[in-house]
């Protein structure tokens, strides 16, 4: 047993530091009081998922997807865009995200005084 898991960490380091890191930003996400933290959270959980599409597009010996104009079938191995894509459109969406999260942390404060939200349920039902 303790072999296959030192096996997996050796071979497969990705999907073990993806998961580390959805662990994390759950745990954060969840046990935090503070709105600051669970943004961070959120961020590191969007960052294991980042990693997880990469791994998973990962093609050994993959090349560019341009087809030369005489192709050997034998060695012809590539990689495909789409996971990169997908992953570069998430984080300029995540990008958006924090900014727009942060942005309403900041009025949250403003407003309230506080970032904890157990004292913010308590101030929003008294009102």
């Amino acid at each position: 047993m303790i072999e296959w898991g030192l096996e997996i960490l050796a071979t497969r380091y990705a999907y073990a530091l993806m998961f580390v890191l959805m662990g994390v930003g759950m745990y954060m996400m969840i046990a935090n009081q503070n709105l600051v933290k669970k943004l961070i959270g959120v961020n590191l959980f969007q960052t294991a998922i980042f990693l997880f599409f990469v791994a998973v597009a990962y093609v050994e010996g993959g090349k560019s997807p341009v087809v030369p104009a005489d192709p050997d079938p034998g060695t012809l191995s590539m990689a495909s865009p789409l996971p990169h894509v997908i992953v570069l459109t998430a984080i300029v969406v995540g990008i958006a995200l924090t900014a727009v999260g942060l942005a309403l942390i900041v009025r949250i404060h403003a407003e309230y005084g506080t970032l904890r939200e157990d004292t913010l349920r308590e101030v929003r039902a008294d009102e």
